[in-house]
């Protein structure tokens, strides 16, 4: 019997160790010419060429890499994603298996190993194309279509990783492998299966010639609503900085503006930018409904920031009601700190903001939530843009007319901004969870007005109190050394020349950082595209600390 049974088990290795497990799921097959002559290949081409398009002379054995190129890859694989994982999990149901696997990728320069990353289980291939059933996927590595994928960020890390470094300019080789991988809990191992695919392709990289008008300081223009800085500065720094956002070092920068004490130092555009142009800055907009709060509890719509949701709301309507929710209170909002079962830094959380977005009633689904126990309310920090939306419809439900009218005539107005567009929720309220868009010198206006305790023009807009529990250190942001949150505002300290420079700041995705310094007199503005980059804030800090300080403090 244990003969017998040794004799199953050594079957069963070998089996798996030869990829003979029966496929779990039916595929498209492989049907062409094509895909029979390039099994296992992955190729690349030159924008998107629809596989009924695509030729063997389209595959690229050589490609200019541009800032804006489109260089794509075809896969063609022998099975479909599912049944490839089914080898290495074969006792996983389908559904789970697609939830702990799915594609590893690995990228070479000149035949040295640079990267590599199992890619998340959710990211899927190509329109139309599904784990189950394909055979053949493509995905875009760059673009200047404006798509945006998984593969793309995926070639941002490569490049962050290592790969910018070796592509320098000249020939290189760039080879990429794929493999299948399972990994079944946090914390272990992935398992890794033969590989899938593989290919290459020869990279031209040419740096870009930087112009003198592109190196210059652009000349602030009639009509900026600032007084003009007279005080020297560093020119050099400034002309350094504009060439290495031409060469596309710091990326999908739109804009850069300083003021310095007071006054406009610094107003520069680029791709395609200029004075009038609305950024989309995203959840830099958070840090305006901190304001309208201050506002709202100065002319008495809200007691204060201690009032408790039970004030605002009934919520023993809502799904997942207990005691503790009523003691969630408008500061524990305006610190990313109640208790709520949400968090945008865990895609897994119930309250993460992508599940937010899809429902009909965004504050309904965040009174729903459950509580967290492991969190007090007040007591641990998580990022929850869920919770301003909460704000933002307490102000609009408690100001007379409205949350857009009062801050289109108690702020705006004052400071003299009139063009701006705002998003909304599915409910028509503004969206005070972010991307609220204005010109970047009116972004400057905003954050100069905390720089003068809230005074604009001789006039008390803002309460001094306000502006002076904002600029205070609320709450530790977990696992990041001295920086903490206040009041939708973060903190931190710029090191510079062997002395640490406190900040208050508004940031929001791709780079967007509205940068107030609590002991020198400099504001800057600094929007960006770069959405979802993993070096877009590093950029921010790049442009802080190396050269805008640089050009001011001597």
């Amino acid at each position: 019997m244990k003969k017998f049974f040794a004799t199953i088990l050594v079957n069963l290795v070998f089996l798996t160790s030869f990829g003979q497990i029966k496929n779990v799921v039916a595929t498209e097959g492989i049907t062409t010419d094509l895909h029979k002559a390039n099994v296992g290949k992955i190729t690349f081409m030159n924008g998107n060429i629809p596989l009924v398009q695509y030729k063997e002379s389209d595959f690229l054995t050589s490609f200019n890499l541009t800032r804006k190129s489109d260089l794509n890859i075809r896969v063609f694989m022998n099975n479909s994603v599912t049944n490839y994982l089914h080898q290495l999990a074969p006792d996983l149901p389908i559904e789970e298996l697609l939830n702990v696997g799915n594609l590893q990728f690995l990228f070479y320069i000149d035949g040295k190993f640079i990267y590599k990353e199992n890619i998340h289980h959710g990211c899927s291939f190509g329109s139309g194309g599904t784990k189950n059933a394909s055979t053949t996927f493509r995905v875009p590595l760059t673009s200047s279509k404006g798509e945006d994928w998984w593969a793309m960020y995926l070639w941002d890390r490569f490049k962050t990783k290592g790969g910018e470094k070796a592509l320098t300019e000249g020939k290189h080789q760039l080879k990429m492998e794929i493999r299948p991988y399972v990994k079944r809990e946090e914390g272990s191992d992935a398992i890794v299966g033969d590989l899938i695919a593989a290919g290459q392709v020869q990279l031209v990289i040419k740096t870009p010639k930087i112009t003198a008008e592109q190196m210059a300081i652009q000349a602030i223009q009639p009509n900026s609503g600032w007084e003009i800085s007279k005080l020297p500065f560093d020119k050099t720094k400034i002309e350094m900085l504009n060439s290495e956002i031409a060469k596309y070092n710091l990326k999908e920068i739109t804009s850069i503006v300083v003021i310095r004490e007071g006054k406009l130092m610094l107003e520069e555009y680029f791709n395609d930018a200029d004075r009038n142009t609305l950024h989309d800055t995203r959840s830099a907009g958070k840090s305006f409904t901190s304001t309208l709060m201050g506002m709202a509890i100065r002319d008495g719509y809200i007691k204060n920031e201690n009032e408790t949701l039970n004030s605002f709301y009934d919520l023993k309507q809502f799904d997942n009601y207990e005691p503790m929710k009523d003691s969630i209170t408008i500061k524990d909002l305006l610190t990313m700190s109640s208790a709520l079962n949400g968090s945008d830094a865990d895609g897994n959380s119930p309250g993460n903001e992508e599940n937010m977005y899809p429902t009909a009633n965004w504050v309904k689904f965040t009174l729903d939530l459950p509580m967290d126990h492991s969190k007090i309310n007040g007591g641990k920090w998580d990022y929850f843009t869920a919770g301003v939306v909460v704000l933002g419809d307490i102000l609009d439900k408690k100001i007379t007319g409205g949350l857009e009218k009062y801050a289109s005539e108690k702020l705006f107005k004052p400071l003299n901004i009139t063009n701006y567009q705002w998003q909304y929720t599915p409910q028509k309220v503004v969206n005070t969870a972010g991307s609220l868009q204005m010109r970047s010198l009116d972004y400057a206006k905003y954050a100069q007005l905390y720089k003068n305790k809230g005074v604009w023009n001789g006039k008390q807009i803002l309460p001094k109190e306000w502006v002076e529990k904002t600029f205070t250190h609320q709450i530790q942001i977990p696992e990041r050394d001295n920086q903490f949150y206040s009041y939708l505002f973060w903190n931190k300290s710029v090191f510079y020349k062997g002395k640490n420079y406190e900040t208050y700041y508004c940031a929001g995705n791709g780079g967007n950082e509205f940068i107030m310094f609590k002991d020198l007199p400099i504001t800057i503005i600094i929007t960006s595209k770069a959405y979802n980059k993993p070096y877009a804030h590093a950029q921010a800090d790049t442009i802080v600390k190396d050269y805008i300080l640089p050009a001011i403090i001597k």
